[in-house]
């Protein structure tokens, strides 16, 4: 049997921790999943407007097999800064391989565009992200809130607002696998003129509302979602698991766990998203079934993750900067 873990959390997966750090005034924040240890990293970025750093090191054919950190954020183009931060932290921490007595830790990270919300961005020259991603990794613990916090502190869905979503799933046989999701997309998480979340089907012990299956009477229309805020989105996120796996295993996680966008967001990796997942193996637990089937297994449990993940930031997140929360309607 397949169910939620405990928390129903991306920190079911042992060895991972989540952090977050906001600016309320700004309305934006940062997000860091930070392992116990250097965890094998794998990234697949499929929006056509992304923003990235060090994704690619996590190519199968490149030297560094496993990261410290991964970072997301808010803030477009000055949110990269924020991993400069969790570096700092990470270092401090003596988290990194040492190289003639250095220590550098490895963070790759993607940010989503929150920069038109009704924030106040005249930070002059400095923006916050170095701060905010040293604080997200200072921060980290096993226990978060979802909806307005760390990188989805400033995202909007549709007419709603956005958020930080999180989820998880676990196997009889101790297979653990979460994901933890910004949500600030093109496309909406709703299915036209219902409540409904394009991700009903996945639902888990009413995690997002519990309104079952939706009664359509006319087709559904297939026109651009009207709220799309165009050149002001992505989805960006990771998934994680127990399971011991390989750089190219990790990337493949991450391609099948795109899916899970594809449930829960339509219409989804469009030319203005940036849309990327990482994937963590934090290697706990080994294989034990065939290695091909065990590793679809996996893909699938975080394609899942992803969807309800993202139906479940934008279920809790709360009315913000002129967006109502999805449960105040």
């Amino acid at each position: 049997m397949i169910k939620p873990g405990t928390k129903n959390l991306i920190t079911d997966v042992d060895g991972i921790k989540i952090g977050n750090a906001d600016d309320r005034k700004a309305m934006t924040g940062v997000t860091a999943i930070v392992p116990d240890v250097a965890a094998v990293g794998g990234v697949d970025v499929r929006g056509g407007a992304p923003g990235t750093r060090e994704t690619e090191v996590l190519n199968p054919d490149c030297l560094v097999e496993r990261v410290n950190a991964v970072v997301l954020s808010g803030g477009s183009v000055y949110g990269l800064e924020a991993a400069s931060g969790a570096v700092m932290a990470l270092a401090k921490q003596g988290r990194g391989f040492v190289n003639k007595g250095i220590c550098v830790p490895i963070v790759p990270s993607a940010i989503l565009f929150d920069l038109a919300n009704s924030g106040d961005k005249d930070w002059g020259d400095m923006p916050p992200y170095r701060q905010l991603g040293i604080e997200a990794v200072e921060n980290a613990g096993t226990d978060f809130p979802l909806g307005n916090v760390g990188a989805g502190y400033g995202a909007a869905a549709g007419r709603y607002k956005g958020g930080l979503g999180s989820a998880s799933l676990i196997t009889d046989d101790g297979v653990q696998v979460g994901a933890i999701i910004a949500v600030n997309p093109v496309g909406s998480v709703l299915i036209p003129g219902t409540r409904h979340f394009w991700a009903w089907a996945l639902e888990q012990e009413g995690e997002f509302g519990g309104l079952g299956a939706p009664a359509l009477t006319d087709d559904l229309p297939l026109d651009m979602p009207k709220e799309s805020r165009l050149t002001e989105n992505t989805t960006i996120g990771v998934v994680a698991t127990n399971i011991a796996l390989s750089k190219s295993e990790a990337r493949r996680v991450a391609i099948m766990a795109h899916d899970g966008f594809a449930r829960a967001i339509r219409p989804v990796h469009t030319p203005f998203d940036g849309d990327s997942i990482f994937t963590l193996s934090t290697e706990k637990k080994e294989l034990t079934e065939p290695r091909p089937l065990g590793l679809a297994k996996i893909g699938a449990m975080a394609a899942d993750c992803v969807a309800r993940a993202i139906a479940r930031a934008v279920y809790n997140a709360e009315s913000l900067g002129g967006l109502p929360g999805y449960k105040s309607e």
